[in-house]
């Protein structure tokens, strides 16, 4: 249903200099860094104009189109759309019905681990299975919109480690736009390889890594006019910062004590703290979280930085790792995610192999179905409630940035004990039990369960 015909130029935003340098640029402009310094951009919002409503007046619109069939303010993206994305048309929008994801109450988990109130974001229950779907949805539909003003862009294309190129492969083949990937050859699962070969995208799949990925598609993209999708790209940020904006709403605006995300290419952190900052600044909320960073290892920048108290960053050669969409030695947005860092008290914490995947497997026993990433920030949680740093009595929210059901060979590998290359030792392995069809067999091995469990 396409009835609520707002008036799109009520609110504007356009992108500006993430280092404050002169000049906005409007986001129809096929621009990625600041032309005077080489920084990053951030959209920028007319928030003057956006506090002339109270935060009373936001929460109760934006709980009014919650999930709703209104189009496109069903979309949980763009119900917010004032504050996510004003200058594109509702005609031109391109969107999965993103957004929405449920919080998963992980009582069974948190008291184990001894918190209280623990809570999953389960980021992996949408379109094609990750949260890229958020931000995809406001860079394609800019895209769109671009090419409705008469903009030439013969493709959309991003460098991924699988969550991304299927994103945009789905969005741009919703709106009949060509998209290119470029994929590290065998660093990404076979379902994530799968996604945008079957939406039609143009799949490059190159004998290098994701930094290396990362350098060729910022130079085709460059030679040949084609958008670049990746999240240096700041019009994907708008769409992941309302996973701020919903998990509040769905604590009935309540804010959390914590939030513990996965970090790769840093820009779901930046994204998380843009969202509970603009949220802050409307009135919407009166105090803000503080933030934990997860990263692997084997990839492990801005924990690195970290240790030194962020006085220098320096990128690293990423080594392989099970979480593959995190093996990332050099992230576009990391200037923005120490920012985040700074302002939110937050902290950087890391994982081996070893700790991701058991700690995935430990949630999967009370219920859940973590992608090791998702495993990467329980085994941080674990590590900071083990510190002290987390308290008991804390509200604590896990991003869980993807379906477990895209790393099956993660999974099966772990229970089948078979990731000994990767140092892993399974201390929650699970096998099936073959039988003889026999009622004596099958009666033992039940029971010998139930009493192992007592």
């Amino acid at each position: 249903m396409r009835n609520e015909n707002m008036n799109d130029t009520t609110y504007n935003a356009w992108f500006r200099c993430f280092h404050g340098c002169e000049g906005r640029y409007a986001l129809t402009d096929v621009i990625y860094a600041c032309p005077k310094c080489g920084g990053l951009l951030e959209v920028a919002h007319d928030m003057e104009m956006l506090k002339r409503k109270p935060g009373s007046y936001w929460r109760g619109l934006f709980d009014k189109r919650y999930m709703t069939t209104k189009w496109p303010y069903g979309s949980s993206v763009w119900g917010k759309k004032e504050l996510v994305c004003p200058v594109v048309h509702e005609d031109n929008v391109v969107s999965m019905y993103e957004g929405g994801s449920n919080l998963f109450w992980a009582e069974r988990l948190g008291r184990e681990i001894g918190v209280d109130d623990l809570w999953v974001k389960q980021c992996g229950n949408s379109h094609t299975g990750s949260f890229k779907d958020l931000g995809m949805t406001v860079l394609v539909s800019m895209v769109k919109q671009m090419l409705f003003e008469g903009k030439r862009i013969p493709a959309v294309a991003c460098a991924s480690t699988g969550d991304t190129s299927a994103a945009l492969a789905a969005y741009c083949a919703a709106a009949g736009i060509q998209s290119v990937v470029f994929l590290p050859r065998d660093k990404i699962s076979t379902a994530q390889l799968l996604q945008p070969l079957a939406n039609g995208a143009l799949v490059l799949s190159l004998e290098t890594d994701f930094d290396g990925c990362m350098r060729l598609v910022q130079e085709i993209c460059h030679e040949e006019n084609i958008y670049l999708a990746n999240s240096m790209n700041s019009l994907r940020v708008e769409g992941q910062k309302t996973i701020s904006i919903e998990l509040v709403q769905q604590f009935d605006w309540e804010v959390p004590d914590w939030i513990v995300i996965p970090g790769g290419n840093l820009g779901n952190v930046s994204a998380l703290g843009k969202g509970f900052l603009e949220m802050e600044a409307l009135g919407l909320i009166d105090r803000l979280p503080r933030i934990a960073v997860a990263q692997a290892d084997r990839a492990n920048p801005l924990y690195r930085s970290f240790e030194k108290n962020f006085d220098r960053f320096e990128p690293i050669q990423a080594q392989p790792t099970l979480a593959s969409a995190i093996q990332i030695g050099n992230p576009v947005s990391r200037e923005k995610a120490i920012q985040t860092l700074k302002i939110f008290g937050g902290v950087v914490e890391q994982a081996s192999e070893e700790e991701l995947a058991d700690a995935a497997a430990r949630a999967d026993r009370t219920g859940l179905f973590a992608c090791p990433h998702t495993g990467v920030a329980f085994a941080a949680l674990f590590k900071l409630i083990d510190r002290g740093v987390i308290q008991k009595s804390d509200r604590v929210i896990v991003i869980s940035t993807a379906h477990g059901l895209k790393f099956s060979e993660f999974k099966l590998g772990y229970h089948r004990d078979q990731l000994q290359e990767w140092g892993v030792s399974p201390h929650y392995r699970n096998e099936p039990v073959v039988l003889p069809p026999e009622i004596d067999a099958v009666k033992k091995a039940i029971l010998d369960r139930i009493e192992a469990n007592r």
